[in-house]
């Protein structure tokens, strides 16, 4: 029989007050994006000064990974220096190379005698298929950049860093939108911070979870309303009978981070971001398909003392995964031919 429901939980579901502050809200976490310049793409990048217990749920059947076997619970290391989210595809995972650079220079990592081996890990979405040349990505060189800027003031939002060529709604037989970055964070009265960071790059659309709503996601071919998947896939439109599935796999994901002051082991940890995948699910229709390499990282820094409450933390970590990925397409801008939800007066 699992642990009785606390009541500081039931107040928190009925009651969340999610902020805007983000993922900077957790004490001991530095936030970088470098956007580049010459096309829709970038990488975002979270650094743990200090080290900060990780752990990750990957469920989309595409996902494209930097080191995470360390993250599982029945291996030795515990701590994570950096989260690295990052646009290129495959190419994109090169970022981790130039974050561990800056984190060298810095002697931030793991101790092995004398010697400092950063711990590194990360992951990437698909956003070559944009206008532009498709070799320019992100790399080594954007990582450093990002790692040396990041700061514990309030994260950009919208088209930046990793979100810059993130788009969602591409299912096919409709027009995309524009997808992005986006963050939020909660405060409970105990000093309790749980936050979500989002490059939201996924196949499907985005639905409020309040209201049921079409947030962004797959237009008409006229770019006048949703074709709404949830109708779609249920073939209860019939205006679009013609309508055909096409998801390119490896195409698409959404990757984030949900972090958290809380003092947590590896496998608490990863329970947190396996509970995090809940807010992804709520608020993207369809999630972790055959075309999403959907992957939640986790962090817990340790800085709050008292008990912790994985149960807790994981719902509230669901939350504001859920307000982060809202926020990551209502802030993102629009690109030639793929509008944003501001460009819809929404």
């Amino acid at each position: 029989m699992g642990a009785p429901i606390s009541h500081e939980l039931l107040i928190a579901q009925e009651n969340p007050s999610i902020d805007p502050w983000g993922l900077t809200a957790v004490s001991g976490l530095e936030l970088g994006h470098y956007t580049l310049s010459e096309r829709a793409t970038g990488c975002t990048v979270i650094i743990a000064r200090d080290g900060a217990t990780g752990g990750v749920d990957v469920r989309g059947s595409a996902p494209g990974t930097r080191e995470l076997a360390l993250l599982d619970p029945v291996n030795s290391v515990e701590q994570v220096n950096a989260v690295v989210l990052s646009g290129g595809s495959a190419f994109g995972l090169d970022v981790g190379s130039g974050v561990m650079r800056y984190l060298d220079e810095e002697d931030i990592g793991y101790r092995v005698g004398q010697k400092v081996v950063p711990i590194v890990v990360g992951a990437i979405l698909y956003d070559l298929g944009l206008e532009g040349d498709r070799k320019i990505r992100p790399g080594p060189e954007c990582g450093y950049i990002a790692a040396e800027t990041a700061s514990i003031t309030p994260p950009e939002e919208g088209s930046v860093g990793a979100g810059a060529g993130a788009t969602v709604g591409k299912m096919g037989g409709g027009r995309p939108m524009k997808g992005g970055f986006g963050t939020a964070s909660i405060t409970l009265d105990n000093g309790l911070v749980v936050a979500a960071g989002v490059a939201v790059n996924a196949v499907g659309d985005i639905i409020d979870p309040a209201t049921g709503e079409v947030v962004a996601g797959m237009l008409n071919p006229d770019g006048e309303g949703f074709l709404d998947a949830r109708k779609v896939l249920r073939g209860e439109d019939d205006s679009n009978q013609d309508f055909e599935l096409g998801i390119e796999s490896g195409a698409n994901t959404t990757i984030g981070l949900v972090a958290t002051n809380a003092r947590l082991t590896k496998a608490q940890t990863t329970k947190i971001a396996q509970m995090a995948q809940d807010g992804l699910a709520r608020t993207i229709y369809p999630a972790h398909t055959m075309g999403d390499g959907d992957t939640v990282f986790a962090l817990a820094t340790g800085t709050l003392e008292g008990q912790e409450n994985v149960t807790l933390i994981g719902a509230l970590a669901a939350d504001v995964m859920a307000e982060a990925i809202l926020r990551a397409v209502r802030l993102a801008e629009g690109l030639p031919g793929i509008p944003s939800v501001s460009d819809l007066g929404r």
